[in-house]
């Protein structure tokens, strides 16, 4: 919002009379939405987050004009010469780079900063979200505060990418064990190839950047604890949950006979703990448990070789009761789990705000999931569905054979469970943060990159803006 429109507001532009109980409108926001990739040709669920955020803003009267950027990440055809192109529509921005440095987050390509200031100066948005800084940069944030001095930008954080070398996901190479916090030890042990010194100037890089930052969301608070434990400033994070479309009802399909089926929905990975289904189906065959059906609903393909190789040597020899269902549409799942009793959610990293989860308490099927992270904030033990040892899948293999002999228990979750918030709701919390701090400080023109204090204490309250 530019120093006018803004006195514009606080004035009320003459919109009541001395005395006037009347309310004036807030003036409409021009919202740039940014993604990593882009959902037409990617279905993660930070992409697939950030595009129906981008949808519902643009549906909303409290914005003037909304537009989506993505990066390309190497799954859109380029066009030689151009840096942004808009092949999904006239609202929508696809930036194609030249390589980009994972380990800080640093984008090489020369071209983008212009080519980023001239789509700003054109579009001049009030607000910038990004939903990611993957593919576009750390350094993009500096471009954004000295194109658009006087524009908030925010930033949703996914998962612990900027903490985390390890694809973000927290978890000890190669173990896989449950990484609890950051150091430049302990992350030198996981990449020994990276000595101590490397990760500390990374840390020091990546925080630098992010103190452009005006406001942080987290879909979860258990992904706000850790980013505020890492240094950022807690009373700079909201909590928002991602919202869910609207669905029809979905009529159930016919269920296991005096038993149970539960569906595992998504990628098919290590990490998603497929392995976890797999043994937890051999104990139940070992103890001749008929009682309980396991779909498997995902693809594997885009995994490393190795996994693809083992993978596929399990499911030669696949226990009974455990069926691979293959890859889907998402614009099926909520019919895909209407064919089951719960859904499983065996994932051994800290999980923050999967989207399975979302999907599954919208078609009101309890999740079975692991005790840790943002998957045991999202379900409510015995209430939402229940919780067993990360990683462990002989509690899981247990959990399921009991629920199995009481059927009627499991179903009776259904009525109850929490329903994630719609879109409308996460798009008003959204704007309510957006209109927050609007009056930035004039004098700062983000010519200029502030000195680093030492990291800050978590404040000891977060603040959380409920959908």
């Amino acid at each position: 919002m530019t120093l006018s429109r803004f006195k514009a507001v606080r004035r009320g532009r003459g919109a009541a009379t001395a005395g006037s109980a009347a309310v004036v409108p807030p003036e409409p926001l021009r919202v740039l939405v940014m993604s990593h990739l882009h959902p037409a040709v990617s279905k993660g669920g930070a992409e697939i987050a950030a595009y129906q955020l981008y949808e519902a803003l643009r549906a909303s009267p409290e914005v003037e004009r909304a537009w989506f950027l993505a990066a390309s990440g190497g799954r859109v055809a380029e066009r030689l010469g151009a840096r942004l192109t808009q092949p999904f529509g006239p609202e929508e921005y696809v930036y194609s780079g030249a390589g980009f440095d994972h380990f800080i987050h640093s984008n090489p390509d020369p071209d983008w900063p212009d080519a980023l200031r001239d789509l700003l100066l054109s579009l001049r948005p009030d607000v910038v979200h990004l939903h990611h800084y993957t593919n576009f940069g750390m350094e993009t944030l500096l471009t954004i505060r000295r194109a658009l001095p006087r524009a908030r930008i925010v930033v949703t954080l996914h998962e612990y990418l900027a903490i985390c070398n390890h694809f973000g996901q927290m978890v000890k190479r190669p173990s896989l064990a449950l990484c609890e916090r950051a150091s430049p030890r302990d992350c030198h042990r996981c990449f020994p190839e990276k000595s101590e010194g490397d990760f500390f100037l990374r840390e020091l890089f990546i925080k630098r950047f992010l103190r452009l930052v005006d406001r942080f969301i987290s879909p979860s608070q258990f992904l706000a604890a850790r980013y505020a434990a890492w240094g950022i400033d807690a009373s700079r994070i909201a909590v928002i949950e991602n919202g869910m479309p609207a669905r029809a009802p979905v009529r159930a399909h016919a269920r296991v006979e005096g038993g149970i089926a539960v569906g595992f929905f998504g990628q098919i990975s290590r990490l998603k703990g497929i392995d976890v289904v797999f043994d937890a189906a051999a104990l139940l065959d070992a103890a001749g448990e008929t009682g309980v059906r396991i779909e498997v609903h995902g693809d594997h393909s885009g995994q490393p070789p190795e996994f693809r190789a083992l993978f596929e040597a399990r499911l030669r020899e696949a226990p009974r009761g455990l069926q691979i269902m293959g890859p889907y549409d998402n614009a099926r799942v909520g019919a895909l789990m209407a064919g089951v009793d719960a859904v499983l959610v065996p994932s051994v990293w800290w999980e923050n705000s999967p989207l399975v989860i979302q999907e599954a308490l919208l078609a009101r099927r309890p999740v079975i999931c692991s005790d840790i992270g943002g998957l045991a904030e999202k379900v409510r033990d015995g209430v939402d569905g229940y919780h067993f040892r990360a990683g462990s899948a002989r509690e899981l293999a247990a959990l399921l054979g009991s629920l199995a002999r009481d059927p009627a228990a499991l179903r009776a979750l259904g009525a109850g469970v929490a329903v994630p918030p719609g879109l409308a709701e996460t798009a008003a919390a959204t704007l309510r943060l957006y209109r927050q701090d609007a009056a930035r400080d004039p004098a700062q023109t983000g010519e200029a990159l502030p000195a680093i204090p030492p990291p800050p204490a978590p404040a000891a309250r977060m603040e959380t803006l409920s959908a």
